[in-house]
């Protein structure tokens, strides 16, 4: 995929790493705003192991769903790279091993949404606790998971903040969806710093600060698909750099 021989169309990358991307969107913001935020009721802890133990189905589906966007995030990375290497190779592999250790980390978060579950499960190595001991920890796990997310964040918005710039310099990608990029770079760093320093000014930004990282991400991930890459100008930059 990264040689620069004829062997890779760069469109059929292109519009494979849209659709992938549109998959990630989706079920992110599933498992996010449909699983987890309508399950977990913040300071109830009985209230949300009562939604979790109602809605099982629905919460292993939000954890599947993003288990698959984390393996689709990885083929993003290596094809955004590939794209992307023409124009500063050492950026683009920059931006792929920043997205790379977000996935390592969101991978290792998913173990607290699935602790939740485990720790509601009335398995018979559980029965030392109580149920309201079980309930508490099944909510603390949800909010290490969030924690971990705010992380995992950090690693993406300077994956974002790189990608910005390498499409902006590219040619053969429109320079405001750089702009934009590079905007929802900041802002993912703004959100996860202000989670951990400042929480209650985090609780103002949100989720208005949600709303730049949309666009900027639906805009890409709708521009791969639909219209992929100037072919012409890729090639261009692709024997450019060969050259060097």
């Amino acid at each position: 995929m990264v040689r620069q021989s004829g062997s890779m169309s760069p469109q059929f990358y292109a519009r494979l790493g849209g659709v992938l991307y549109l998959y990630i969107i989706v079920a992110g913001i599933f498992a996010e705003m449909f699983v987890r935020a309508k399950l977990v009721v913040s300071g109830d802890a009985e209230a949300t192991a009562g939604n979790i133990i109602a809605n099982e189905s629905l919460f292993r589906l939000g954890f599947s769903g993003e288990l698959l966007h984390l393996a689709f995030d990885v083929v993003v990375a290596v094809i955004l790279y590939a794209l992307l290497k023409p124009i500063d190779r050492n950026v683009a592999l920059l931006a792929a091993f920043m997205r790379f250790a977000c996935d390592i980390v969101l991978a290792a978060a998913s173990l607290s949404h699935l602790a939740a579950l485990k720790l509601l499960a009335d398995a018979d190595y559980l029965k030392s606790f109580t149920a309201e001991q079980l309930h508490t920890l099944a909510l603390l796990v949800l909010k290490l998971h969030g924690d971990a997310y705010a992380i995992s964040l950090v690693f993406f918005g300077f994956a974002c903040l790189s990608l910005g710039y390498l499409i902006y310099r590219s040619g053969f990608l429109p320079r405001m969806l750089g702009a934009l990029m590079a905007v929802a770079g900041v802002c993912y760093l703004v959100d996860s710093f202000s989670h951990f320093l400042a929480p209650a000014f985090a609780a103002m930004l949100f989720p208005g600060i949600f709303i730049p990282m949309f666009v900027a991400e639906l805009s890409l991930a709708l521009w791969l698909t639909v219209r992929g890459v100037n072919v012409v100008v890729w090639r261009e930059k692709a024997k450019i750099a060969s050259a060097k």
